[in-house]
């Protein structure tokens, strides 16, 4: 039941991110980025925050208010451009905001389900991987759909679409029933201690640790990448998918990023986690930023043939995404007490967060100064320089110690 819902929910939350970029760059060109950059600014306001009273909230609860919340915003934004016959920018914003809030009070909550229901450690892997794989074939389902409907219903839809998902997300938690899970009944913290609490918890773990540091980078980089730059290159180049739609053809570049995103999660996701993971981790931030820096190289084509060539570099960059999820994912679980999950998983948040609105923020700026070339390809190597400066750092050193109790 639990997996059910997700996966209805990760295929509207491809649905929406792939309208969201698209709705961003035909409303406010190229400052479309900073639609996005807010929805990052409120997931990393709202996941600092909102630890000093999340650790208090049963679990379950949480994530299904969350749902609830983001299919009443999105219902109702596309009530009010029905009404107008436009996309109302100021409703996108209140969207952007809602969704931003929702995305920091479900994640932490998700992280700290899933031990309750999978207790038996050697079975995380393969748990975390069914719901990356989940993840990753919602990334080749819901682009696809985008693509294939791009030409046959209006792009508000696809919100409407996403909202019911949500519904139907939050109905599967309700049917779940009550999870066992970890909640602080002490006296309750500082602030300030609940917000460096999570990052306290990673530092204890080198590889946690590391990956927490480069987060921001890194996956500022590949958002500035795959949500802004691509979606802005098509749209200039004037390449076109099914039915002579710009938004098709992003959708099925990101469809392509799914198919060999998904094949790398099961590969991934059969195998036990090593005990020095950090070789697998390190290796897929340098495959990730090889195939963004070739989304560059692909966009010098000629537009017939950029398209082929944008969706076999999303291919190539799709492999190394979960090489280092699914590790990482399973040494937060194993690897840190119980009770420090949900502040890990905030922590994560927040870097990735950080990451994503800065190079958002930067990146109008950058393309109009460097050109859509030089930035896309500037992110591709940032990424590598992820995974190369890791190999430096942590050496040898071992990234897991013993389970904690």
């Amino acid at each position: 039941m639990l997996w059910g819902g997700l996966a209805t929910s990760a295929v509207g939350d491809q649905l929406y991110a792939v309208a969201l970029a698209w709705i961003g760059v035909s409303v406010f060109g190229a400052r479309g980025g900073y639609l996005s950059a807010l929805s990052s600014g409120c997931l990393l306001v709202t996941a600092l925050a909102i630890g000093h009273w999340a650790d208090r909230w049963d679990r379950r609860r949480t994530m299904i208010f969350a749902d609830l919340g983001r299919a009443a915003v999105l219902a109702g934004l596309v009530v009010v451009w029905s009404a107008d016959s436009a996309a109302p920018p100021l409703g996108l914003v209140i969207a952007v905001i809602v969704l931003g809030i929702g995305g920091a009070c479900f994640q932490p909550a998700l992280q700290a389900v899933l031990p309750g229901v999978v207790p038996e450690v050697r079975l995380l892997p393969a748990a975390n991987a069914l719901l990356d794989a989940t993840d990753r074939i919602a990334r080749l389902i819901g682009p696809g759909l985008v693509a294939l409907l791009a030409s046959l219903i209006p792009i508000k839809h696809f919100l409407t679409l996403d909202a019911l998902t949500f519904m139907a997300s939050a109905a599967a938690m309700f049917l779940v029933g009550r999870v066992a899970t970890h909640r602080d009944t002490g006296p309750r913290p500082p602030v300030l201690a609940t917000i460096t609490r999570g990052f306290r918890a990673m530092a204890r773990q080198p590889l946690l640790w590391y990956t927490l540091r480069t987060n921001a980078f890194w996956n500022g980089a590949w958002v500035c990448a795959f949500l802004f730059a691509l979606p802005l290159l098509i749209a200039r180049h004037g390449i076109t998918g099914p039915g002579g739609s710009g938004m098709g053809a992003y959708g099925l570049v990101i469809s392509a990023y799914g198919c060999t995103n998904l094949l790398a999660t099961l590969v991934v996701g059969s195998r036990d986690l090593p005990k020095n993971p950090q070789r697998l981790v390190l290796a897929g931030k340098i495959i990730n930023g090889t195939g963004t820096g070739l989304l560059a190289m692909a966009g010098l084509l000629p537009a017939y043939m950029a398209l082929p060539a944008l969706a076999a570099a999303a291919a190539i960059a799709a492999i190394g995404g979960p090489m280092g999820d699914i590790p990482v994912a399973v040494l937060r679980q194993t690897a840190l007490p119980v009770a420090d999950i949900p502040a890990a998983m905030r922590a994560y948040l927040v870097t990735s967060s950080a990451g994503a609105l800065a190079a958002l923020l930067l990146a109008p700026t950058l393309i109009q100064n460097f050109g859509l070339f030089a930035v896309m390809s500037g992110c591709g190597a940032v990424i590598m320089a992820a995974g190369l400066l890791g190999f430096l750092v942590l050496g040898a050193a071992p990234a897991v110690a013993e389970a904690a109790e």
